[in-house]
């Protein structure tokens, strides 16, 4: 439990104490929460995972690693608006979609090209989250688009993301078997039965279980050296210093060797933009049911809500910005599912752990900006950093796929999906897109934009029944908080 504040006391069941700033909430560090020290040292050590974004940066747009580092720490510190502006979210990339903005962005040279086009798509994302979240057409824009739509292109994202580590010369062939050994401990660690029971009888077991990929890192530092396949870490003493001017003058679209992006650019990117924006609404999806499910276990002391608007609007000013002053290949995401299901549990546990909700993710997020200026921390994953992002990849593929055969409700949904997710791989978010609207058009007719559960199943004759129980409210909930509690790496 952490003495630091608050100045500003919450009553029994109220607001927790903030500035009125707009549709925001303004907070204060210790002034208007407490400071939680053990979600700040679990941030320190999470950083390891956000570090991932590095090897991508270099391999994909030739940054050297300190500006790469940059662009990480630029990152972090917008994380801090949300909780500080009025989230009670703790906010991670946009996991899912990273292999499909990787796809687009090779069509590109790389250099200048690539970099216009990078700039361009995130820009882009930014200004249709915000608009969606200030005009509160989030929801009603996710509604319209069909299941097979989404089950397609969360399959061929979960596709993408592992191709990106088996594909011939990538870094499955580099480093075989330290991934393969970091990747069974995680995938035993995060999905299996076996483990799930054994973590309900020891709090040891629960506790490396909630560290997500962090022990499969662990592992990989020590393994890939013995393998002979990295070397072992340099560790150094000292502070990160980050390289605004260098970042500034030569990978911004301020700088005189980058400059703005073409108009066609946007216009190219739109349709991956729409696909983003469905990954990313499933996200506010889970945000809210997490608050929700932790808000009840605490009986009303703290008046805690998720608003996905003005999550869309913090989404939308953080791409924006990004965009700018530092484009990223993770881009910027609503929610990191896996430490917002860390956070609600200690949460739960009452006022003692955890004093409001707010306090625990705007600790946390402090905890890993802090974590980027240690240099010990960052040169001790630094020879790792590609068998992280192999590892996030290799997750996220195993996590998308299963939920994109999940939000297919009937067989014609899932075979659209599987043509989507193959055009979506081969071909581009646009040819997805467009084939995936024909093919609805074609199958569903006037039942295009069907809205479930409203959908009159019996009016389908091709229904599935083996997938009629996800219908149930009960499976439903079930699946989603398991789902939710494995998502340890977005």
């Amino acid at each position: 439990m952490s003495l630091l504040g608050p100045v500003r006391k919450r009553k029994v069941g109220q607001v927790q104490p903030y500035i009125p700033f707009g549709p925001f909430q303004l907070r204060l560090p210790i002034y208007h929460y407490r400071f939680e020290i053990p979600d700040f040292i679990q941030g320190l050590l999470m950083c390891a995972v956000c570090l991932g974004a590095i090897p991508l940066l270099q391999e994909y747009l030739g940054m050297p690693f300190e500006v790469a580092l940059t662009i990480v720490i630029l990152n972090g510190f917008f994380y801090l608006l949300h909780s500080h502006l009025g989230d009670p979210i703790v906010p991670g990339w946009i996991t899912p979609a990273i292999p499909l903005l990787l796809i687009y962005l090779k069509t590109f040279p790389e250099g200048v090209p690539r970099m216009h086009a990078l700039i361009a798509f995130e820009l882009e994302l930014g200004l249709f989250a915000f608009f969606l979240g200030a005009t509160g057409l989030a929801k009603k824009f996710v509604d319209i688009v069909p299941d097979a739509l989404k089950s397609g292109i969360l399959l061929g994202a979960g596709i993408a993301a592992i191709k990106l580590v088996f594909d011939k010369g990538q870094r499955f062939d580099t480093y075989p078997w330290t991934i393969t050994i970091a990747i069974g401990l995680a995938f035993y660690l995060l999905f299996s039965n076996h483990f799930k029971k054994l973590r309900e009888d020891h709090k040891p077991l629960k506790f490396i279980s909630d560290l997500g990929l962090v022990p499969a890192l662990l592992l990989a530092i020590i393994i890939a050296p013995l393998l002979g396949e990295l070397p072992w870490p340099n560790v150094q003493w000292g502070f990160t210093v980050p390289q605004f001017y260098t970042l500034f003058t030569e990978w911004t679209p301020f700088s005189a060797r980058i400059g703005w992006p073409a108009l066609s650019l946007f216009v190219s990117s739109a349709p991956l933009v729409i696909s983003v924006y469905i990954v990313l609404f499933g996200d506010l999806i889970q945000a809210e049911a997490l608050i929700d499910e932790a808000r009840e276990f605490r009986n009303g002391d703290e008046n805690v809500h998720f608003d996905p608007n003005r999550n869309n609007i913090i989404v939308g000013i953080r791409n924006m910005s990004m965009s700018m002053l530092g484009p990223d290949l993770t881009m910027c995401g609503p929610i990191w599912a896996a430490m917002q299901v860390v956070t609600c549990e200690r949460y739960k546990q009452g006022p003692e752990a955890m004093d409001s909700l707010t306090g625990g993710v705007a600790s946390f997020r402090l905890g890993t900006f802090t974590g980027y200026f240690l240099t010990p921390i960052v040169t001790l994953v630094k020879p790792i950093l590609p068998i992280a992002l192999a590892l996030t990849m290799l997750v996220q593929g195993y996590v998308s796929v299963r939920v994109g055969v999940l939000k297919a409700r009937t067989f014609n949904d899932l075979g659209i999906a599987g043509i989507v997710a193959a055009v979506l791989i081969s071909r581009g978010a646009g040819y997805a897109l467009a084939v995936g609207t024909v093919l609805c058009v074609l199958i569903f007719g006037r039942d295009f934009f069907r809205n479930w559960p409203n959908y009159d199943k019996k009016k389908d004759p091709v229904f599935n029944s083996r997938i009629e129980a996800e219908e149930v409210p009960e499976f439903k909930s079930r699946i989603e908080v398991e789902e939710v509690t494995q998502f340890k790496n977005i």
